[in-house]
C-alpha cells in the first residue's frame, strides 16, 4: 500500500462525503460536533501537521497559529482546501527529507510518519461522515487493517503499567476475515508489567475478536461496536469491554 496516495485518496473521498450533505448534520460518532466542525477539523489537521513538517518544529504548533487554516465559505472552494492541505502534507516531506525528525505527539518521530497519521485521521474520519450520513462505510480490507496497525502501534507507545488497558498476562486476540490479508490480518494483543506488547500472531486470546477488517478498526476506535459491525467475540467479554473502556476514542 502507498500511503502516499492513499492519503490523498481517503481525504478526496471524505470530502466528497461532505460536499452535499447538510454542514449542519450532528455526528454521533464524535458528540457534540457538526459535519461542518468534521470538516474543519481534517482539513485543519492536515495544514497542521504540514506546518509542523516544514518548519522542522520540534515543539507542538497551537493550532490557532496554522497558516490558512480556516476553510472558504464557499463549499467547493473549501473541498478544494481540503485536497491541498493533504498535498501540501507530501509536499513538506518531500521538502524536508522523510527521515528529519520533528515533533509529534508521541515523540520525536520521521516527517513521513505523518503521511501515515494522517491518513488514517482521514479513514476514521471519513466513516463518522458516513455514519451521520446514514450510508455504508466504504474502506479496503488492506486500508482498515493498516489502520489497525496504526492505531494499536500507538496505543502500545502511549501505554505503561499504570494505564495499561489490559491487565498483567491477559490477551486479546483480533482475526480479520478478509482472506488475503494473512498474518497482517491478526493481531495478538498481551498486557506486561511495562504496559502492553503487539505482535500479529495467531492465538485465541483471553477474548478473540473474528470479523472483517474494516468492522475490527471501527469496533477498535469504537465507532461501531462489535455487535453493530456482525463481529464475533469469543471468550471474556469483561476484557474487550475493559479494552475499550481504558483506550482513548
Amino acid at each position: 500500500m502507498d500511503v502516499r496516495d492513499v492519503l490523498i485518496e481517503e481525504t478526496a473521498a471524505f470530502g466528497e462525503l461532505i460536499r452535499g450533505a447538510d454542514p449542519a448534520t450532528a455526528v454521533p460518532t464524535c458528540p457534540e460536533w457538526t459535519l461542518q466542525q468534521l470538516f474543519k477539523h481534517v482539513g485543519r489537521g492536515n495544514r497542521w501537521a504540514a506546518q509542523i513538517i516544514a518548519d522542522r518544529r520540534d515543539t507542538a504548533l497551537d493550532p490557532r497559529e496554522v497558516r490558512d487554516g480556516k476553510p472558504p465559505d464557499d463549499r467547493d472552494a473549501a473541498i478544494d482546501w481540503l485536497n491541498a492541505g493533504a498535498a501540501l502534507i507530501l509536499d513538506s516531506v518531500d521538502d524536508v527529507g522523510a527521515d528529519t525528525e520533528v515533533w509529534t505527539f508521541i515523540g520525536p518521530r520521521p516527517a513521513q510518519w505523518w503521511i501515515r497519521r494522517r491518513l488514517h485521521e482521514a479513514t476514521v474520519h471519513k466513516a463518522d461522515a458516513a455514519i451521520a450520513l446514514g450510508i455504508e462505510v466504504e474502506l479496503s480490507p488492506e486500508v482498515a487493517a493498516d489502520g489497525i496497525d496504526e492505531w494499536l502501534e500507538r496505543v502500545v507507545v502511549e501505554t505503561n503499567a499504570e494505564s495499561s488497558p489490559l491487565d498483567v498476562g491477559r490477551t486479546l486476540h483480533l482475526h480479520a476475515t478478509d482472506g488475503a490479508l494473512g498474518a497482517a490480518g491478526e493481531w495478538t494483543i498481551t498486557g506486561t508489567g511495562d504496559g502492553i506488547a503487539l505482535s500479529h500472531e495467531h492465538g485465541k486470546g483471553d477474548v478473540a475478536l473474528r470479523g472483517g477488517a474494516k468492522d475490527l478498526l471501527l469496533a477498535v476506535v469504537r465507532r461501531k461496536s462489535a455487535a453493530d459491525g456482525g463481529i464475533e467475540v469469543f471468550g471474556d467479554t469483561a476484557v474487550w469491554d475493559g479494552w475499550l473502556d481504558r483506550t482513548p476514542f
